[in-house]
């Protein structure tokens, strides 16, 4: 079984070292970070990740524009991606609805609720 790769783009240091403690420890997954929508994109290109979990709130390029860029990006499109959200509105939720997502969780998180999520959107 090959290890799982998962980009994390969030412009919060802070959580990135925390999701990529959780995934590592918890999972046993491998973890890219990035710390803008941009940066993420690149990334994202180069090294082909097995997923992405990505911040809507971010200053600049935010998660929703990040991830409709993704869209446009024919080797990006499959790349299954979750939303991490602090604000859960229901209006927004119905924006996210309308994504092609692979799930949305909210922040604050527990690691392990973290990876329990993750799989359980994955199905991995």
């Amino acid at each position: 079984m090959t290890t799982k790769r998962v980009l994390i783009i969030d412009d919060e240091q802070g959580i990135r070292k925390i999701v990529e403690i959780a995934l590592k420890a918890i999972a046993g997954w491998e973890v890219l970070a990035a710390a803008s929508g941009q940066e993420g994109l690149t990334i994202a290109a180069a090294e082909q990740p097995d997923a992405i979990l990505l911040d809507v709130m971010m200053p600049g390029m935010d998660g929703i524009a990040t991830f409709q860029q993704m869209q446009a990006t024919p080797e990006l499109q499959a790349i299954p991606t979750i939303l991490l959200t602090a604000k859960a509105q229901t209006s927004e939720q119905r924006q996210f609805a309308e994504l092609p997502i692979a799930g949305v969780i909210t922040k604050p998180f527990k690691a392990p609720d973290l990876v329990k999520q993750m799989r359980s959107l994955l199905n991995w």
